[in-house]
């Protein structure tokens, strides 16, 4: 029995789907258990208050779904990978704004609930993402070559520069 795979999944790490599956459940899932159930590790949320919280949650939430929308508007306008390297859109200020995007996901949370844990859970999520983005620029690096190389010096990998 062969797996049905998506046009371009060769520009990913393989088993892609299980990272972004599972690293989001295991995440919330811990974040809810401290943040609502046991507070392990929530203790500075005496000091910040909750509507700070909230307010700081539903910006960098509201953020978050924006790069996510605006890279899937210039990266997915046909079914089919593209067969050059993109470069316009909100690529011209992140490499990877729709990864970018759904780690201020798990930003917004760690803000809604300061859990500690969940800032180390993190952590561990970012690296993950970090070696992901490595491996697909690697293929990109082999694909591109010196038009992608130019391009990882224009543009930075994670951060956005809205004045380049």
């Amino acid at each position: 029995m062969s797996v049905k795979r998506h046009k371009g999944h060769e520009r990913e790490v393989p088993n892609a789907h299980i990272y972004h599956a599972l690293l989001p459940v295991v995440f919330f899932l811990i974040w809810f258990l401290d943040s609502s159930i046991f507070g392990f590790s929530t203790f500075l949320n005496k000091y910040i208050p909750f509507i700070i919280r909230l307010i700081l949650f539903i910006i960098i939430l509201s953020l978050s779904f924006t790069f996510i929308f605006l890279s899937h508007q210039t990266l997915f306008k046909s079914h089919q990978p593209p067969n050059s390297l993109v470069i316009t859109g909100v690529l011209k200020y992140t490499r990877n704004p729709m990864y970018f995007g759904i780690l201020l996901i798990y930003v917004a949370f760690i803000f809604l609930s300061i859990s500690l844990i969940s800032i180390c859970l993190f952590i561990i999520v970012f690296f993950v993402y970090n070696w992901m983005v490595n491996f697909e620029q690697n293929i990109l690096e082999n694909m591109f070559g010196n038009e992608f190389l130019e391009y990882k010096k224009r543009v930075p990998k994670w951060f956005p520069n809205p004045f380049k």
